[in-house]
């Protein structure tokens, strides 16, 4: 893999800093203003590799690596960068919680009207959204981690009484994140024969079965999923209509906001009041996964490990945890349903059942289908290697990895990207979501399914493909200027297609971050896939050192001190190679090959002796 992922963030840290720290002071707001969520996505560009790689930690100034400490001089020294950060992590969690204590989840600037519509209302830039929620969680357990390893650095009581009140707001911000979810979340149901039903049954019909009988193998697939919705109780998603009707279909994930009529959900923590909901009842493809990726946040080894949820939010978590399932399984079992000729994931591009169609959906799709096979146990090379595959096409398709001509439509989904309309109770559109993280999104499905899987040479093509998709963006960062260094310009990579921006994009720059931080994690969490053929010729060569270096030992060659030290050398490189001979092969051949070497020498200089030469 040609991209340096540490060398890279310390990169974007210099940028942001260069951007945001001016004067002494931390500078909010970016392409689309400041808002709740482009402004947590500013801080978490510098949070999330700091929480979440080891080698570049903020929160100890004793353990602060020096390459980080020159990326961030300008904020300050080891001692000055974690004070000033609590002041701005401080700062956020202020300006986004209203005069009676309940945080908000606005999106402002993100949102934009109808094409030929009226402006938006202030009302309507004020609805809670998903992605605020789903970002939230992501800052406030980046924020709340941060906290308790900093106190530990730390015995001025000013400052310790700065992290309590810090702790005290992100703790509120995360619990009014996690019931802002449970009270989004949608479980819509639909006949067979209605137009979502047929779009569904088109979607995975790749084999042009009967709809009767596509319909009852599906129903058969999902029936331990439909049982387990009756276990929906509080906030939103509860099934009301008979789901036992045969002829009945579903489909489960998250709206775009807080549904219409959820009902308030109980709890102890002190969130202030729970805002009435707008969005339909339906699930938005787009904000279903990017809940879902902030629920694993939730349940994550570092969450538990520093004990990061209190009692209270253990318990909601939980009931999170629930729905995340839920919808894993349903998505996965819709993407890969089994047929001789495809899954429906690879029939590209994805087809929703409200009608649209685009190779955004599909992308987000192998999310969700990665997240099922591995849970069932399927997640084998050769299932991983189609999903690979899909990516592969897609970058094609995007003209990430092929020669794009200017005016091209797929060049739409990279500039200005896909529309999504938001709808309310009535199924009314009323305002729209733009999304264009493409480019950020497939460089970090690459990094994760490479992961996961365990054949090197397939790992390696679509490594392969991760250079090509960082290659594509860097052409796209912002050249110079105070945001150099910064995304989004797409012009870069598509000459004509968008001017040169006057201010960064947190939104995709936080995407870059989040997608080199998961090649980060490629290289320090995950072991090198075992290459069968030079496994074998690794042990085979081992085998062969330790069968001469135990017949010198029955002929008494290491006799006296020089050669006793040879023959403990020896030994330990033996015992080492074998260690090694799973996880790192080639190494282990090299050990092998150089005690090989070594033998020989010991063997023909015995010889010589032997011969009195």
């Amino acid at each position: 893999m040609r991209i340096q992922p540490r060398q890279e963030i310390l990169d974007i840290w210099r940028a942001t800093v260069h951007s945001c720290w001016q004067n002494g002071e931390w500078q909010w707001g970016g392409r689309s203003g400041s808002n709740s969520i482009s402004d947590a996505e500013q801080l978490l560009t510098l949070l999330l590799p700091a929480t979440k790689v080891p080698a570049l930690g903020l929160d100890d100034p004793d353990r602060t690596d020096e390459e980080v400490l020159d990326a961030l001089d300008s904020i300050g020294g080891a001692i000055e960068i974690p004070r000033r950060l609590v002041s701005v992590m401080t700062d956020y969690f202020t300006r986004y919680t209203d005069d009676g204590g309940a945080p908000i989840f606005s999106a402002g600037g993100y949102l934009n009207p109808l094409d030929a519509g009226p402006d938006l209302t202030e009302e309507q830039r004020s609805l809670d959204i998903v992605d605020s929620f789903a970002v939230s969680i992501t800052l406030t357990l980046a924020t709340i981690g941060f906290a308790k390893v900093y106190r530990g650095a730390t015995q001025r009581r000013d400052l310790l009484a700065q992290l309590d009140t810090l702790e005290a707001m992100a703790s509120a911000r995360l619990s009014a994140a996690m019931v802002g979810l449970l009270r989004s979340f949608s479980t819509s149901v639909f006949t067979s024969t209605g137009d979502y039903g047929v779009r569904l049954c088109d979607m995975i019909n790749q084999d042009g079965v009967p709809r009767r009988e596509l319909v009852a193998a599906l129903r058969e697939r999902l029936k331990e999923t439909m049982a387990s919705l009756r276990s929906v109780l509080i906030g939103s998603g509860r099934v009301t209509e008979d789901l036992d009707n045969s002829e009945m279909l579903f489909e489960c994930g998250w709206s775009w906001g807080i549904i219409s009529g959820a009902e308030e959900v109980s709890t102890k923590e002190p969130i202030g009041r729970q805002r009435e909901g707008a969005a339909e009842n339906a699930p938005f493809l787009y904000f279903t996964v990017i809940a879902m990726d902030a629920i694993e946040d939730l349940n994550s080894e570092r969450t538990r490990l520093l004990g990061l949820l209190n009692e209270e939010q253990q318990r909601l978590s939980g009931a999170l945890q629930l729905r995340w399932e839920l919808t894993r399984t349903y998505w996965a079992e819709v993407a890969t349903f089994d047929s001789r000729r495809r899954w429906p994931i690879e029939d590209v591009p994805w087809r929703t059942t409200d009608g649209d169609r685009t190779d955004y959906y599909t992308l987000q799709v192998t999310s969700l289908a990665v997240k099922g096979l591995l849970a069932r146990g399927r997640g084998a090379d050769e299932e991983l290697g189609r999903i690979a595959a899909v990516l592969v096409e897609l970058a094609q398709r995007a003209r990430i990895t092929r020669r794009a001509s200017l005016g091209e439509s797929a060049l739409v989904v990279h500039a200005p990207g896909k529309g999504v309309t938001l709808t309310d109770a009535t199924s009314k559109p009323i305002m729209m979501w733009n999304v264009n993280e493409f480019s950020a999104v497939l460089l970090q499905r690459a990094a994760t399914v490479a992961g996961l899987l365990g054949n090197a040479r397939r790992r390696s093509e679509l490594l392969e493909l991760a250079d090509e998709v960082w290659d594509h963006l860097l052409l796209r960062r912002i050249s110079d200027g105070q945001n150099g260094g910064l995304w989004d310009h797409a012009g870069g990579a598509f000459p004509g297609l968008a001017p040169m921006p006057e201010a960064p994009s947190w939104y995709l720059t936080e995407r870059v971050v989040q997608a080199l931080v998961s090649a980060g994690q490629l290289l320090s969490d995950r072991p090198l896939p075992r290459a069968g053929r030079l496994s074998a010729y690794a042990q085979d060569l081992i085998d062969e050192a330790e069968y001469l270096f135990d017949r010198e030992l029955m002929s008494g060659t290491f006799s006296g001190t020089a050669m006793q030290r040879s023959m403990r050398s020896i030994r330990a490189s033996l015992r080492r190679a074998q260690l090694l001979v799973d996880e790192r092969p080639g190494t282990a051949a090299a050990l092998a090959n150089s005690l090989l070497l070594l033998l020989n020498d010991v063997t023909t200089g015995q010889q010589k002796a032997s011969e009195g030469i």
